[in-house]
């Protein structure tokens, strides 16, 4: 078998040469990924504005190789009070801001800038439906090959808008339910995303969960298979188990890529130096249970005196200002980032064909190993 001859009908769906979809808030990493052969999906939510990701975009229309990409968008439900004059902030308690002004003291992480915009990168604004809404909007004035809802079906109107231009829409699921809900809507492709996974995640495992969405969806929608996939020995795994696909995040983390125009430094450091039991779930991020990197920030807001996490966007909009003072400060013990517990393997900083290489040739020798068996 030669290198990277693997082709599912992923592949035709959206033109690419590997069965590898790659999300990332990276422009630079998702442009490698699909200039390699798979599809690179770059993540809004740090977009604060919808005009900094039109820039992006357009960056990405003329660095992709003209290979397809697509995008991420987290849309949750709407809060009562958005679109309203009421002032979201006003619903944070102050004893939550207090306790996290007073946990960044404690860790050593100091003010930002004078001058320095609060919100900066981290996405505040982004856990917003309306804001994940005029991503959409932006999304679809370029040549983009899929729309991801991270947070399950975007509402009809949405699904309509992208199947009106020729779009499909995927979205994450952390059960068989979920997922017969995605496609119910209108959903083109299923992510079953198991509890290693990086970011929103459930609580079932890849290995139960991604043979129970196949059976349940797999006959009426593609299924890819997400959370602890970072080999090509795991590629092969969830091929076996019925998967079409498969979407890796935490991987690009530690690619060179990733280190251009991102504060990284840090974040790589302490995702390198991580075992596989370096991670927690958590509700701290966002409001939603999340895997991130276990570190001093998370672990502070385990401690008894710590505030239970509001919900979304309010939590982000809690701790927006806090990771983007917690990125600026370099100290990779307080790096707030969500990441897998793949995280174990991510042991060096190689470029994205690299990695896409390896994982290429090592899913080749495992079906090349277990066709032998027979």
């Amino acid at each position: 078998m030669s290198a990277g001859s693997v082709r599912t009908e992923i592949c035709d769906r959206f033109g690419i040469e590997h069965p590898i979809i790659g999300f990332t808030p990276s422009e630079h990493v998702a442009a490698a990924i699909s200039r390699a052969g798979g599809l690179g999906v770059l993540g809004c939510v740090r977009y604060n504005d919808a005009a900094e990701l039109d820039r992006a975009l357009h960056w990405m229309d003329d660095n992709t190789g003209g290979r397809p990409y697509g995008v991420d968008v987290v849309m949750p439900a709407t809060l009562p009070t958005e679109g309203t004059p009421v002032d979201l902030g006003t619903l944070i308690p102050a004893g939550h801001r207090e306790f996290v002004e007073r946990t960044l003291t404690e860790l050593g992480v100091p003010p930002l800038p004078a001058g320095s915009d609060a919100a900066g990168g981290s996405g505040v604004l982004g856990w917003l439906h309306s804001v994940a809404r005029a991503h959409v909007d932006v999304a679809l004035k370029h040549p983009i090959a899929l729309i991801a809802n991270a947070l399950g079906s975007p509402p009809p109107d949405v699904l309509a808008r992208a199947h009106d231009a020729g779009i499909p829409v995927a979205a994450l699921a952390g059960t068989a339910a979920h997922a017969q809900r995605h496609v119910d809507a209108g959903v083109d492709v299923v992510v079953a995303q198991g509890y290693e996974a990086g970011g929103h995640t459930g609580e079932i495992a890849t290995m139960v969960l991604l043979p129970e969405v196949v059976d349940a969806v797999g006959d009426r929608a593609p299924v890819l298979a997400a959370g602890g996939i970072g080999t090509g020995r795991q590629i092969a795994a969830a091929l076996a188990l019925g998967a079409v696909g498969v979407w890796m995040g935490s991987t690009w983390l530690t690619t060179s890529e990733y280190a251009t125009g991102m504060p990284a430094s840090a974040t790589q450091a302490a995702l390198l130096a991580a075992g596989s039991s370096d991670t927690v779930r958590s509700r701290v991020y966002s409001g939603k249970p999340a895997r991130l990197l276990k570190t001093r920030w998370t672990q502070a807001w385990s401690a008894p005196d710590a505030p239970a996490p509001l919900p979304m966007p309010l939590q982000n909009l809690l701790v927006g200002a806090a990771h983007e003072r917690i990125s600026r400060s370099g100290d990779p013990d307080v790096v707030a980032m969500p990441v897998g517990q793949i995280v174990g393997r991510m042991n060096v900083v190689r470029p994205v064909a690299d990695v896409m290489a390896e994982l290429l040739g090592e899913l080749d020798d495992t079906l090349d190993r277990l066709g032998g068996l027979r």
